[in-house]
């Protein structure tokens, strides 16, 4: 006689309805990184053929995150787990609009990058591997701004850890590798110290899923050390951020590699800190950040006025732009402590800006170099004669970045100021305001020295032709720049609505767990 086995009821364990098309473009970007950079790799010999494959997988890239945002934007958070198995079984990627808009961001970036390098990174360094590591590079970015896991999320760290330290040696200079050093050990200080949080955190909730943890953080408030574990990891990822007093590993060491990975690592790799803190701190542990929103809104001012201060103190066009790099996130993290739709939508806001301004800024400062001879401003002059396109780019680049409207800077500025008012924090305000004096002020500086000076008797005079690859992704961002500051709309509905996601996560956890699996 046969006997029927009970049926179980997998409901709870996996995802039992079929994966959508458009879902698989949730990992689809950092598949088809370390895809195409595992093909570079095998062309690496091929140094004409590697930059014509990078560009156009870039361009795939951005194409792919577009599509992912458009489905984010109208369907909501979407997520991938492993095997199907769901948390805290599987390991997820989940996306939801700040996700999505970060990743797009990142790789326009990195096409801008890509099509600089055509002329800025020479045979050898092709051939060592700067198409590869960039695409390693965006697998790790992508992969960050894309998970749903914190052990992931530290994972996709080291990712583009390893890769940033091949690209920041590329040339195997004296200065490179002094600059190598600093920025290693500082950043391994951060990852060790985001392991151990990440440790810690799985002893309290014996999962590592965000959305399981926010779940269960709302139980385990009350009995559970979450203040501490919020500071550790706050910590870490500040001093990816690069945030005072852990901030002096940039300056450090952005002016040392090639301006084109400068230009990378300016639009880059902060961001993805200060993403990771907005992801822990509003979403999965709230009460805390509002707990330690002092804390954070002190260490913001510091960072901002220490970047503008330092940026007004510099000589060299790569160290102060690595001082207005660090200003920029001390703004971030004041819309972090701020809080609230208007606060985190600020900070948001203001990273995408920045992701594009920055890399701008610096692909500026080589173009400028090959114009003037160098990167101290005791030795250009007189550019405005030389190239006055490139120079009106330039001006238009400082306004941004300055937060004068009517650029990109200006409306994340007035979201945060709002924001802070709304608070009562006028102190804050007053800080967002007089960085930005000041950071005009450098901005100006620079600009009156460098272009607007006349340059010395026997120097080079009359119209220089650039090459188009370096002038052309400067002239892009740009653009982008100038259509973000002219017709804000719809990015600011993004980055809103991304805010009141992150602040009210339901929408994150339905998308992780079907009706009636959640733990």
């Amino acid at each position: 006689m046969a006997v029927s086995s009970p049926s179980a009821d997998l409901s709870a364990a996996l995802v039992l309805q079929p994966v959508t098309a458009l879902d698989w473009l949730v990992i689809l970007p950092v598949a088809w990184c370390i895809g195409i950079g595992a093909i570079l790799m095998m062309v690496r010999h091929r140094t004409g053929l590697q930059p014509l494959i990078a560009i156009a997988a870039l361009c795939v890239l951005a194409g792919i995150d577009a599509t992912l945002l458009w489905h984010v934007s109208q369907n909501g958070p979407v997520t991938m787990v492993m095997g199907r198995w769901l948390p805290p079984f599987g390991i997820a990627f989940t996306v939801d609009l700040t996700g999505a808009l970060f990743a797009l961001m990142a790789a326009v970036v990195a096409l801008a990058g890509a099509i600089a390098a055509v002329t800025d990174i020479n045979d050898s360094g092709r051939r060592y591997g700067f198409y590869p590591l960039l695409m390693l590079l965006m697998a790790g970015v992508s992969g960050a701004f894309l998970t749903g896991d914190i052990f992931n999320l530290y994972v996709w760290f080291e990712v583009l850890l390893i890769s940033s330290f091949g690209l920041l040696v590329l040339g195997s200079e004296r200065e490179q590798i002094d600059g190598a050093v600093k920025y290693g050990f500082l950043n391994l200080v951060a990852t060790t110290l985001f392991l151990i949080a990440t440790g810690y955190l799985y002893g309290i909730f014996g999962t590592l899923n965000m959305a399981d943890i926010v779940v269960k953080a709302r139980e385990l408030r009350d009995a559970a050390p979450l203040t501490t574990l919020m500071a550790l990891l706050a910590f870490a990822f500040a001093m990816k951020a690069a945030a005072f007093p852990v901030n002096f590993w940039l300056p450090a060491s952005y002016h040392t590699p090639r301006i084109v990975v400068s230009a990378l690592f300016a639009g880059l790799l902060t961001k993805v800190g200060i993403y990771a803190l907005i992801r822990v701190s509003v979403m999965l542990f709230p009460v805390e950040r509002q707990e330690l929103s002092f804390v954070i809104a002190l260490a913001g001012v510091l960072t901002m006025i220490t970047g503008a201060l330092g940026a007004l103190a510099q000589t060299d066009t790569r160290r102060l732009l690595g001082y207005l790099v660090i200003s920029g996130i001390g703004s971030m993290l004041a819309g972090i402590a701020v809080g609230g739709p208007g606060g985190i939508g600020g900070a948001v806001f203001y990273a995408l800006h920045s992701m594009v301004v920055m890399t701008a800024l610096y692909l500026a400062a080589g173009l400028a170099a090959r114009l003037g001879g160098g990167f101290s401003l005791s030795s250009l002059a007189g550019l405005y004669t030389r190239h006055a396109l490139f120079s009106a780019l330039s001006l238009m680049l400082f306004f941004a970045v300055s937060g004068l409207p009517p650029f990109s800077g200006f409306w994340p500025k007035v979201m945060l100021v709002k924001s802070a008012l709304d608070t009562g924090a006028w102190w804050l305000a007053a800080a967002l305001l007089l960085t930005g004096f000041l950071t005009t002020i450098a901005t100006a500086r620079l600009f009156l020295l460098a272009y607007w000076r006349p340059a010395g008797a026997g120097a080079p005079s009359g119209e220089v032709a650039l090459p188009a690859t370096l002038l052309v992704p400067l002239i892009a961002l740009t653009a982008v720049s100038i259509l973000i500051g002219l017709f804000p709309e719809t990015l600011l509905g993004l980055v809103q609505k991304a805010a009141l996601t992150l602040n009210e996560p339901s929408r994150y956890l339905n998308s992780v767990f079907p009706a009636g699996s959640a733990p």
